[in-house]
């Protein structure tokens, strides 16, 4: 029995989250990640006691300069001064009153620090806030004999107080680094996927293009490797059908030969007809190498209707004497394939129900042929069902009839031929993409169940 030829919807997406390219993709990605927070972090850590410095330094000096110019500038000239700060340098100067709005400044990992050397110059009572009476800034407060004022900078003066320009800039470089990683891990998996293409193809019988042989050395050896095989296996494929047409040749001609000298011969009939079941075993058998033995090559495929061809076969297998035949066809059910081999499928499975079949207290066999379309578009399927009434097969020999050469004991005293009907129905169903289900069917008998992609 066979697993399915695709896998379900739901494992496709997982085994495509598994895939190598994926893999490499995240392993690069974390990779990645991972450096850029560990620079972040130690920028930011090298950083921290410089620019604490250089923004305590400015604001130290600002508020410094500020308060020896209204100091010692003459009255009626200090809203001339405070204009000229405004306009010139972005500095504003105003009285601190008790009833003022004040929010704490901003949260960051400077502004302690910023706190304390400034305090440490301008006073122990200096203050400092983020947004005074509604206006946002950068505030500092400073006194003026017993006055209070509060110095107002811009905020975009004082750099570096929060961490967005470093997650901006972080962000950017994240980003640029995970599509380089998706563009090295498609680089990466590019051979893989030729290669995997090729393989799928050739398995399915085409003959897929030579890969190219270049690039990293193990590249260029493993697709070499490939190209050899795949003529090595054409050359195999294209001696074997020599072989075959020697073996239906020269085989076959001397059993004519034999059957003619049996006509001839002055033999008693029951020896007579002996020795014509004795050659009509060997030709049978050499058939059965034959079938065997030759490809299905998927260039050969076509549009086949199943419904048609299992009508008529049906009728043909209904013209024995030992047979009866029950339908159950859907109409319209169509696939891919090779018509002729299809049908030599079905062939075989209705003589292995006719042979070991066999309908119990009575002298012919019961089968009963079925096909069913489900699905729509790229779901959809057609399922064939062969099956007789007979009593089975133990459930443990049930794969054993899909090997060559294997045939179970209670079918050696009537078997006639090779072994190899249900092992040519295998090979033949495996090379049109299609699912084999073998098991015991309920009420007694086998069912021979084919899944084939349908159009």
């Amino acid at each position: 029995m066979k697993l399915p030829s695709k896998l379900p919807f739901g494992l496709r997406i997982a085994s495509l989250k598994s895939g190598l390219f994926w893999r490499t993709f995240f392993l690069l990605g974390a990779l990645t990640t991972t450096s850029m927070t560990a620079w972040v972090g130690m920028i930011s850590v090298v950083q921290h006691e410089p620019q604490v410095q250089q923004i305590s330094s400015q604001v130290i000096s600002v508020v410094t300069i500020t308060h020896a110019a209204l100091t010692h500038s003459a009255p009626e000239l200090r809203r001339e001064l405070l204009f000229e700060l405004v306009s010139n340098e972005g500095i504003r100067v105003f009285p601190l009153e008790d009833d003022d709005k004040v929010e704490p400044p901003a949260d960051n990992a400077l502004m302690p620090d910023i706190e304390k050397l400034v305090k440490a110059k301008l006073g122990a009572d200096t203050r400092f806030s983020s947004k005074v009476n509604g206006v946002a800034g950068f505030w500092v407060s400073f006194n003026i004999d017993d006055d209070q004022y509060w110095l107002m900078l811009e905020r975009e003066r004082i750099r570096g107080l929060t961490g967005i320009q470093w997650l901006g800039w972080a962000s950017v470089v994240s980003v640029v680094s995970l599509l380089g990683a998706a563009f090295i891990s498609s680089l990466i998996n590019l051979p893989l996927r030729r290669l995997t293409q090729a393989t799928r193809d050739f398995a399915q019988g085409k003959r897929p293009a030579p890969l190219p042989e270049k690039g990293p050395l193990e590249i260029l050896e493993a697709n070499r490797s490939f190209n050899q095989m795949v003529d090595d296996l054409q050359q195999v494929e294209s001696d074997r059908a020599v072989i075959l047409a020697g073996i239906s040749h020269d085989l076959r001609t001397p059993l004519a030969r034999m059957q003619l000298e049996v006509e001839m011969a002055n033999l008693s009939q029951e020896a007579r007809e002996g020795m014509q079941s004795d050659i009509g075993q060997m030709d049978a058998i050499i058939g059965q190498f034959l079938d065997y033995a030759k490809p299905t090559e998927a260039a050969s495929f076509i549009n086949v209707d199943i419904s048609e061809l299992l009508t008529d076969t049906a009728h043909e297998a209904a013209r024995l004497p030992d047979v009866r035949i029950g339908t159950d066809i859907a109409p319209g059910a169509h696939a891919m394939g090779n018509a002729t081999d299809i049908k030599r499928v079905i062939n075989n499975l209705i003589e292995n129900a006719r042979r070991y079949g066999k309908t119990p207290g009575a002298d012919y066999t019961e089968i009963d042929i079925k096909c069913s379309v489900k699905g729509m578009h790229a779901a959809k399927r057609v399922t064939i069902e062969v099956q007789d009434h007979g009593s089975g097969v133990p459930p443990e020999h049930i794969e054993q009839l899909l090997k060559p050469f294997t045939r179970l004991d209670e079918a050696r005293s009537q078997a006639n031929g090779a072994g190899l009907g249900l092992a040519i129905v295998d090979r033949v169903i495996t090379r049109h993409g299609a699912e084999l289900h073998v098991r015991n069917r309920e009420g007694g008998g086998l069912l021979i169940q084919i899944v084939m992609k349908g159009l």
